[in-house]
């Protein structure tokens, strides 16, 4: 199967009228976060179908798939990625990982870092004493390297390993963009339900610093008393 079937099965799937709405949705007019990004509107169920059909495909080719300006394509690439991770080995997982990275700035909207990341560079990281890299990212003036940052400690936290977490979240607390208070927010609600008292003690230490949306997003899960306490500033 060729990076072009792979393009041709996504363009024959195509629906204008749904890619009209999700291009307001994923916010690719000027100015935008995603200004440029072109959506064949496709469900996402049906470019994991497409995906699942996939042999193993060399790295040039995701990367061509990479490249397309459509984001439908970019997706099926990262969805190649990580059904290619899960069953590598060392050194194939080390050189899928460099290749994520290398090409980070092309996993560029929300759901194309949410739908990767943790299954890559989380997943990577998870058994390495060496996690510096999310702090590299976490520094970058790219949105979505920060937002892969933040997302990728989720395979962390299923395995109760909080530390990168909560740091990376007090890092960005201060940051200005609404898709990184989301991500914050997502992160340290997970962290709760792991485990409560060491969301807590965070809330307690940041919750007059932090944007009013990763707070809410944090205590999704607190009963409406305890919302309300920490809503109050």
């Amino acid at each position: 199967m060729s990076v072009a079937f792979i393009l041709d099965e996504l363009r024959s799937a195509a629906n204008p009228e749904k890619a009209a709405f999700l291009q307001r949705f994923f916010k690719t007019g000027k100015g935008q976060y995603a200004e440029g990004d072109v959506l064949l509107g496709i469900a996402a169920p049906l470019t994991r179908s497409i995906v699942r059909q996939c042999p193993p495909l060399p790295l040039a080719d995701v990367r061509a798939l990479l490249e397309s300006e459509y984001h439908e394509a970019r997706l099926a690439a990262l969805l190649l990625l990580v059904k290619q991770f899960k069953k590598a080995k060392e050194p194939e997982r080390k050189a899928i990982f460099d290749f994520y990275l290398a090409n980070a700035r092309r996993v560029n909207n929300w759901d194309l870092v949410d739908l990767s990341c943790r299954d890559v560079v989380g997943l990577y990281l998870l058994d390495k004493d060496d996690r510096s890299v999310l702090y590299r990212l976490a520094a970058s003036e790219n949105l979505w390297e920060q937002r892969i940052a933040v997302v990728s400690t989720w395979t962390f936290i299923k395995h109760r390993q909080f530390d990168d977490t909560l740091a990376l979240a007090g890092a960005l607390l201060a940051h200005k963009h609404d898709l990184m208070h989301k991500a914050v927010g997502w992160m340290l609600r997970e962290v709760g339900k792991k485990d409560r008292p060491t969301l807590v003690v965070f809330l307690e230490k940041h919750r007059t610093q932090m944007p009013r949306t990763a707070l809410r997003y944090a205590i999704e899960h607190f009963a409406p008393g305890e919302r309300a306490y920490f809503m109050q500033r």
